[in-house]
This record gives structure tokens, sequence and C-alpha cells, in this order.
């Protein structure tokens, strides 16, 4: 598989695209003086996403061949959880001519079985580590229309004030699962904390860590349970994704020890998606649905919610598909 880790002197080809597709966004906002577009931070650097006005091509001036106006669309969409993000989506869309079902079926894993079943066309929920696990578990061929957000991690500590305080045998508590416990590795590893084996792929375990001069102990926990766990005085720190705290504990990516860089190439795994059917990939709503997450008030109200920790970005389809297969291939041999 090929190693992912970005060298620090070249950006990433992540970025590259990002940065693109925004210099690209930015010159037509000029050109028809909308509205200015928005920097948004993610990782520690600001992250230039392609957000704009409403597209010209809004729901009142689509139409059909014969030049009436297009018959509305609709998406049925599963997700693990609601929020108010979706709701501003569901407005948007509406706006352009897409009607929205969000299906909350309050699980990780039956939004993609619900679409493999058809009962739903699409889901929004996932990065597409997870997405190309659950085709290679399944045999299925689920694939992404197009990149939603990312949300940003980091270390965390209830007592430490810096990376460098973190004391010799400081234990540090890590998600359990294969792909989040690999990205926080990773994130260890760029904070300078530990080293890991060239050879170790997208998502490397305790095993790959090949330098801890600190000797720092890794406690494996849930993802959505470390951050119970953040005022532990047994824990040196804890390496979690930003949004994963309850807004009651007040802990925000300012908090952060040390936050990664999430246009890294290592991180193009964790990129969520909207993801569809393959025989379902060229329905001509997935546009308008794109629009939809690209409209100023569908970020205001996702910065609303998670408080800038999770952010929209956008890279080309073919790139996330192509790290798709790469990913579900490694999936199906292990």
């Amino acid at each position: 598989m090929t190693d992912l880790k970005s060298k620090p002197d070249a950006p990433s080809e992540l970025r590259s695209a990002v940065e693109a597709s925004s210099k690209k966004k930015r010159n037509i906002l000029i050109t028809v003086a909308a509205v200015v577009v928005a920097a948004l931070v993610a990782g520690g650097i600001f992250l230039a996403t392609s957000l704009g006005g409403k597209p010209a091509d809004d729901a009142d001036a689509r139409t059909g061949a014969d030049g009436a106006p297009a018959a509305r669309l609709s998406l049925k969409l599963a997700v693990a959880e609601d929020s108010q993000f979706q709701d501003a989506l569901k407005e948007v869309a509406a706006e352009k001519g897409l009607d929205v079902e969000w299906v909350n079926v309050d699980d990780w894993v039956l939004p993609n079985t619900e679409l493999v079943a058809g009962n739903v066309d699409g889901n929004a929920f996932q990065h597409i580590l997870y997405l190309s696990a659950f085709n290679a578990e399944n045999n299925a061929d689920l694939t992404p229309v197009f990149s939603t957000v990312i949300t940003q991690w980091g270390i965390f500590s209830k007592t430490l004030k810096d990376v460098a305080d973190i004391p010799d045998g400081g234990r540090i508590a890590i998600p359990d699962d294969p792909s989040n416990g690999g990205r926080a590795l990773f994130i260890l590893e760029a904070a300078g904390l530990i080293e890991i084996a060239d050879d170790a792929g997208d998502f490397p375990t305790v095993e790959d860590v090949t330098d801890n001069p600190k000797h720092l102990e890794f406690v494996a926990l849930g993802a959505r349970a470390i951050p119970t766990q953040f005022d532990d005085p047994s824990l040196s720190a804890v390496v979690v994704g930003t949004s994963y705290f309850d807004p009651a504990q007040n802990v925000t990516k300012d908090d952060a020890l040390f936050l990664d860089d999430s246009l890294a190439e290592q991180n193009l795994p964790y990129v969520n998606v909207v993801a569809t059917t393959a025989a379902n990939a060229d329905n001509p709503a997935w546009k308008i649905l794109e629009e939809a997450y690209a409209d100023p008030r569908v970020k205001e109200a996702l910065d609303a919610e998670n408080f800038g920790n999770t952010v929209l970005v956008k890279v080309p389809v073919e790139k996330l598909r192509d790290k798709l297969a790469e990913l579900q291939k490694a999936a199906a041999q292990n």
C-alpha cells in the first residue's frame, strides 16, 4: 500500500486539490461580485474550501429540454444522527429543486446496509476508510459521489499546556479501532513524540512504532468514550477528534496541545463523503446536493453546531474513488 505520509516541505495532493478549487471559486466570485470566500481553520493550518453563494443554475433557473421548469428531484439519505446542519442542507436543497429526506438510523452500520438493501438512495455519515472496510467485508459496491467534511483531531490534556510537558512514561488514550487508532498514532508522530515505520501504511498500530523516546503507554479506548476520560488523572493526554467532546465540556480546537494537519496526505482516508451505489452514482440529484453543501448558510450551520471543529472540504471525486479502491483492496487482503 502506498505510504501517504507527506513531506513537510512539499504540499500534499489533497492540499493542492483543495487550494486549486478554492482559487477557481474565488475568481468566479470576484467576477460576479457575489460573496466573500471564507477561510476555515483545519488541523492548525487554514483550510481554503470552495464555498460560495447560490449558483446561477438555482431551482428557479433549472429547465427541462422543452424549456419548461424541470421536475423536482428527491433523495432519501441515511444518517447516524440528527443535526441542525442537516436541517440547513434540506432547506437549501429545497430551494434548488431537490427534496431531501434524512433517515436517522442511529447506528454506524445501518446507513450502509439500508443503502445496499435499496431502502435509501444514499448516506452521509462516513469517511472513505470506513466505507472501504464495509465494501470489502460485504462484497458491496458503494461509492462516493462527492466529499463533505473532515473532522479535526488533536492531542488534548486536562492538566498539561504543551506537548513537551508530557512526562516520561505518560499514558496516552488513543482509539481502539484500527482506522481511528492509526490516525491518532500519525498525530503523535507529527507532534514529535514517536516515530512510525515507513511501511506501516494508512492505519498503523502500536506495533509499528519504531521509536518512543518518552516510553509512552498507549491506552486503547472507544473513540466516542475518550472525551469522557479527558479528566482522568491517570492519563497525561488523549488523542481524539475535536468534535467528539460534548459541548458542555467546553473543549475546542483552541485547547489542543497539538492539532493535526487535516489536509496532510495521510488524512485523505478520513475525508467524509456522500455515498451511493455504483448504479445510482450518475443520478443528477447528487449535483444539486453538492451545490447545497457549498452554500454559505450550510457552512454557518456547520460552524454553529461544531464550533469550527468540523470543516467542509472539496476533493475531486476521482481522487476519492482511487483512494477507496486502494483501501478496499488492502482491506480485502487482511
